[in-house]
């Protein structure tokens, strides 16, 4: 969904724009292991302990994967401030990875990105503009680094 000429609004897979979301299913290679999405790389990594990033890489759908970092015990102690970081690395991958996909993001100009979603006030913009769209700002920097080239 595009809100006007100045933003890209999105959010769901199927939607156009659906590539940007951490649930489309593009595989990602990092740390000597294949992902079978960016959501399921960036959950795995709250954890420290090898068995439930296991785990996690293994959910059957990128929603379980979430379900899993949002309930299995033992969150890494220093999430909150590597969290960005570890989203910022699965994003150069998953765009780096998938030159197709490079080529839409880079293709979006100089748009603003928004995840638009009431569910989250963090990586989206909360529905109504309140939240801090860190997922939006990460892919316009990567957009920004791949154009770099």
């Amino acid at each position: 969904m595009t809100s006007d000429n100045s933003s890209i609004l999105f959010y769901r897979v199927s939607e156009a724009y659906g590539f940007m979301s951490n649930f489309a299913r593009y595989p990602i290679a990092l740390d000597g292991q294949v992902w079978p999405t960016s959501e399921h790389y960036f959950q795995a990594q709250k954890f420290a302990v090898e068995p439930t990033k296991e785990q996690v890489r293994a959910a059957p759908s990128p929603g379980e994967a979430a379900r899993l970092g949002r309930t299995l015990p033992g969150i890494r102690s220093d999430w909150e401030t590597i969290r960005d970081d570890v989203m910022l690395k699965a994003l150069r991958a998953k765009f780096a990875q998938h030159a197709d996909l490079g080529r839409l993001l880079v293709g979006t100009g100089g748009q603003r990105l928004i995840e638009h979603t009431p569910n989250d006030n963090y990586w989206a913009d909360g529905g109504d503009g309140s939240g801090r769209n860190r997922l939006g700002e990460l892919l316009m920097q990567v957009r920004d680094e791949l154009r770099e080239g």
